[in-house]
């Protein structure tokens, strides 16, 4: 029995690292998620079995894990970025451990750098942010202490699934004290031919999105790291 936890990378198919796509060009069984770049779910071979993640609850996706591999198929557990940043892949790798189940982890390159880098900005950089803090969209609310304490962390702020919610993110981050002239950028698609990026104030930031009529998947970024995208798009 094999199956293997597969990060696919942040959408452009070149970002998929080698190991993983041996695994995927071999899978009898592949069970992939919505945001996995287009073009790599075609690299599973010809009469593969392929599962779209969205019609299934996470109980039920653990449980066609365990079953495929019980049975004895090579099996793919295909996940966009990397399976372990905001992926369940850890409830997944659980479920397969519980069963007996070996389960190889191959980690992708995740969204939290190489979306940002691909718009141009370094979530760390040397005199500007030595920090940076990683949380989803879901840590907006504001009556929760977590939020005042990604409004105060230093650094870099990076949300995950945060499209849907930036008006309270940033409303929250400036109500718990982060500056409303705080540089801030979502990037839609990032990686991908379709990638769009909107950069403005924090305070500002949500009626730039709405204008701009972005579409997830999204990251949004908060810190003084967004303003030398200028700078490095000018070189």
């Amino acid at each position: 029995m094999s199956v293997a936890l597969v990060g696919a990378g942040p959408g452009d198919p070149g970002l998929m690292t080698v190991r993983g796509l041996e695994l995927l060009r071999a899978a009898e069984v592949v069970i992939y998620d919505r945001l996995v770049g287009d073009g790599i779910v075609a690299e599973a071979p010809q009469g593969a079995l392929l599962i779209a993640r969205d019609r299934h609850d996470q109980e039920e996706v653990n449980r066609l894990l365990v079953e495929h591999g019980q049975a004895g198929k090579r099996v793919v557990r295909l996940k966009g970025g990397d399976p372990f940043v905001f992926g369940r892949g850890g409830e997944e790798a659980l479920a397969l451990a519980e069963a007996g189940i070996p389960c190889e982890v191959v980690h992708g390159v995740s969204a939290l750098a190489a979306v940002p880098g691909a718009a141009g900005i370094p979530i760390t950089h040397r005199g500007v942010a030595q920090q940076v803090t990683i949380a989803t969209g879901q840590a907006c609310d504001g009556a929760s202490p977590e939020f005042a304490a990604l409004a105060n962390a230093p650094g870099t702020l990076v949300f995950f699934m945060g499209l849907a919610r930036v008006g309270r993110l940033a409303e929250g981050l400036v109500a718990a004290g982060r500056s409303p002239d705080t540089p801030a950028a979502v990037i839609s698609k990032g990686t991908t031919v379709d990638q769009r990026i909107v950069a403005a104030p924090l305070s500002e930031l949500a009626a730039a999105v709405e204008a701009a009529a972005l579409e997830p998947p999204a990251l949004v970024v908060v810190g003084d790291v967004v303003a030398l995208r200028e700078q490095l798009s000018a070189g």
